[in-house]
């Protein structure tokens, strides 16, 4: 089974996650965030990789550096599953319908981060979750996981269908990016022969 455990400790945060690619998508999130832990557990859900995260940060001042720490160890742990991403389909892209809303998701598991976000909110919070977190978290999920990630939320009124839908939309992009595809034979799926960046 591909799995890895990250433990990350800093002055703001301690996040312990552990991530099994070939999972049910169960999960256990604990991050003090509710909103947040909503989506993490679509996350998971939705990309059948087993997800159990645990952190502690210090939102008496507010809940970006948990969020965003959040993302940089998830995508550490993701990265390290996924090793040298033999076999793996790769790319992938959805369309993802939330009642009103409708995001699109592409993903290249490349080993080369970068993200294009494009998406708006017309709400500063969702309950008392900032919307400006949801990029943010995207952006340290892929710089660290190693994906060339483009979200784009073609339409929507809803300030929590259009965050869900941006989750949901990479976890089903993510599913199949990372599926193991049995006409790879096990090759990494570039003509470098390498996808480590």
């Amino acid at each position: 089974m591909r799995a890895a455990k990250i433990a990350r400790s800093t002055k703001e945060t301690q996040i312990e996650v552990e991530v099994a690619l070939d999972g049910t998508g169960a999960s256990a999130i604990s991050t003090g965030v509710g909103f947040f832990d909503h989506m993490l557990d679509q996350l998971a859900r939705h990309s059948l990789i087993d997800v159990t995260l645990a952190a502690r940060g210090d939102l008496h001042i507010d809940q970006h550096h948990t969020v965003e720490d959040c993302g940089i160890a998830l995508g550490q742990a993701l990265r390290g599953a996924l090793g040298d991403r033999a076999g793996i389909a790769r790319y992938a892209d959805v369309l993802l319908p939330m009642d009103e809303t409708l995001t699109r998701v592409a993903i290249d598991v490349s080993g080369r981060p970068f993200l294009v976000f494009r998406t708006q909110f017309d709400k500063e919070k969702i309950g008392d979750f900032d919307t400006d977190l949801v990029r943010e978290f995207f952006q340290a999920f892929a710089m660290n996981a190693g994906l060339t990630l483009h979200v784009e939320t073609l339409y929507g009124l809803n300030a929590h269908h259009v965050a869900e839908s941006c989750f949901k939309g990479l976890a089903r992009a993510l599913r199949a990016a990372i599926e193991i595809d049995p006409r790879q034979k096990g090759k990494v799926p570039s003509t470098k022969g390498t996808l480590a960046g």
